[in-house]
């Protein structure tokens, strides 16, 4: 890297979010200066970086000029501005994941072209120029209508079930896809560094919030069969080095009735699916997300004991400041680990944290797991 750990390598992190913060708790063991890019004045992580500056992600000026003094950058999001990312990367600044993925992943119709070129299994989808288009589809109904840019957390996501709803579809450029007859929602973490190393986390089972379509629930390792989670793995692992991706990618994927796993979306950067490993795995995703950047040998991801995730989500009908209630009650329950995220305010279904419940036991934890679902609340 040109740099060692002693305080004198700067790394920039577009993005203050939870994530952001998670990867500072890491970063702070390697000794490096950490600069952080957020539109908001009080994200998550402003009170645990080095430098904090307010702006935009998306202006070209603000991120060239953010990270022009720095030696590298990483994200914690991918709405960034790419143009800006290329220059520094023109520059000598190190940007990881490099800015040719985090465009490709910003467009989920690229995404969908480089699975369809790479040959990775994923929905039968068309492109959708505007919501007009929609009433020329020869598909059944229902399908799905994804925007093709600006989409996260659920939202940018909509059912078609009927020629009545073309009228409120999103009238953007998107793509759609055939509703996929699922039985679980799965997702692999596969990091790669620049030596070519890759290392995928064990495959992981979801559950999702109906109302926020948000991971609500999540269990570490699987119980499917070893075929169907080394299959997963290797999928994960070929986009990765298709991708030539330095850095860590979320790879969520579908698993069939029919025991057909297809691919759903990427995330470059670490994700909502592997947040169980920071007590679950021998090494976090955030740890592992480092490792590769700084291009060191990848970490051991071998799985510590059961462990399930649950998402704390802002209750329905409450915003404003947040108040955390069943925190104490939680915390006397054997294996629980809270982990909230320094959101001031409250709103309906916003992530304000997550809790990891960890048990030898597969079974226990999942009970464990309901009562913090049950106890917790956050209200305002």
């Amino acid at each position: 890297m040109g740099k060692d750990f002693y305080g004198d390598l700067r790394l920039g992190i577009l993005g203050g979010g939870q994530l952001g913060r998670m990867l500072i708790q890491d970063a702070i063991n390697y000794n490096v200066s950490i600069h952080v890019l957020d539109p908001d004045q009080n994200a998550p992580c402003k009170r645990l970086c080095n430098h904090f500056e307010v702006g935009s992600l998306s202006d070209f000026d603000t991120v060239y000029n953010f990270g022009k003094g720095l030696d590298m950058i990483t994200i914690e999001i991918e709405k960034v501005n790419v143009d800006a990312l290329e220059k520094l990367e023109d520059e000598g600044v190190l940007v990881y994941p490099q800015s040719r993925v985090i465009r490709l992943i910003q467009d989920k119709g690229l995404q969908k072209q480089f699975f369809k070129q790479n040959d990775i299994p994923t929905a039968p989808f068309q492109f959708v120029s505007a919501n007009e288009g929609l009433q020329q589809i020869d598909w059944s109904f229902p399908y799905i209508q994804k925007l093709r840019k600006d989409g996260y957390d659920g939202k940018g996501v909509k059912k078609i079930n009927s020629a009545a709803d073309h009228k409120t579809a999103f009238p953007e450029p998107s793509i759609i896809e055939k509703m996929v007859d699922f039985e679980k929602e799965i997702a692999v973490i596969v990091a790669r560094n620049d030596h070519g190393d890759v290392s995928t986390f064990p495959m992981v089972e979801m559950e999702f919030n109906p109302q926020a379509n948000l991971v609500e629930f999540l269990i570490s390792p699987s119980t499917y069969s070893e075929v169907i989670q080394a299959e997963a793995e290797e999928i994960a692992k070929k986009i990765a080095n298709d991708l030539q991706i330095v850095g860590l990618l979320a790879v969520e994927m579908f698993l069939t009735k029919t025991g057909e796993i297809l691919v759903n979306e990427l995330a470059p950067r670490p994700h909502n699916s592997g947040h169980q490993t920071i007590e679950g795995n021998v090494t976090s995703q955030f740890n592992q997300h480092l490792r590769a950047i700084f291009n060191l040998p990848l970490g051991n991801t071998d799985n510590l004991q059961h462990a399930v995730m649950i998402n704390v989500l802002g209750e329905d009908g409450y915003e404003g400041l947040a108040k955390y209630e069943g925190v104490e009650d939680i915390l006397a329950i054997d294996g629980v680990y809270v982990h909230l995220y320094g959101k001031k305010i409250t709103k309906p279904f916003r992530k304000m944290g997550h809790v990891c419940i960890v048990n030898k036991d597969r079974e226990t934890a999942i009970a464990n797991a309901r009562k913090v679902q049950s106890i917790l609340k956050v209200k305002a």
